[in-house]
């Protein structure tokens, strides 16, 4: 490879990289496994308004203040405090519930319903939401098979929830 030809490409690489951090950083990319098609409220909220960092640093749901948001992801996401709101800021992935805040029982069943935040737990470092604590306790009773089945179902099941979003 002659070296004009070495530099282009180095440059195109490094034009790619710095577009995609940006993309990354304004929440616009391509659909990935677990933050795609962001289920919200009727008005426009991840996880009903509650606080998601508040799940991992209070081990409990916490409602979130308007005047901590955020927008990621195609959504608006609340938060308790500022604090909070800052550690989403640097790392959504940790703290957004898995399957966009869909149902995790629900796409472990091939098909997304919404959810309630009261019905949650984190495994693994990853928080997962259900439809309701009776569906939660379902899902409970099997939950490595069910994240199993889930995670197999999300790609596909994102892609037809994002297609349906009115708000695009």
């Amino acid at each position: 490879m002659k070296k004009s030809s070495k530099i282009i490409t180095v440059g195109l690489l490094s034009m790619l990289a710095v577009f995609a951090g940006a993309c990354s950083l304004l929440g616009i990319g391509t659909l990935d496994e677990n933050t795609a098609a962001i289920y919200k409220s009727s008005d426009g909220l991840a996880i009903s308004g509650y606080d998601t960092v508040a799940y991992f640093k209070e081990a409990k749901p916490v409602e979130g203040k308007s005047e901590f948001s955020t927008n990621w992801n195609g959504a608006k996401w609340q938060f308790s405090s500022a604090e909070n709101r800052d550690e989403f800021i640097k790392n959504p992935e940790k703290y957004a519930p898995q399957y966009g805040g869909y149902c995790a029982y629900a796409v472990s069943q091939g098909y997304t319903a919404s959810s309630d935040p009261n019905a949650w737990r984190i495994v693994d470092g990853k928080l997962y939401v259900n439809y309701n604590k009776s569906v939660q306790e379902k899902w409970e009773k099997d939950i490595p098979n069910f994240i199993s089945s889930a995670d197999k179902n999300w790609n596909e099941l994102a892609e037809k929830a994002e297609a349906s979003r009115k708000d695009k």
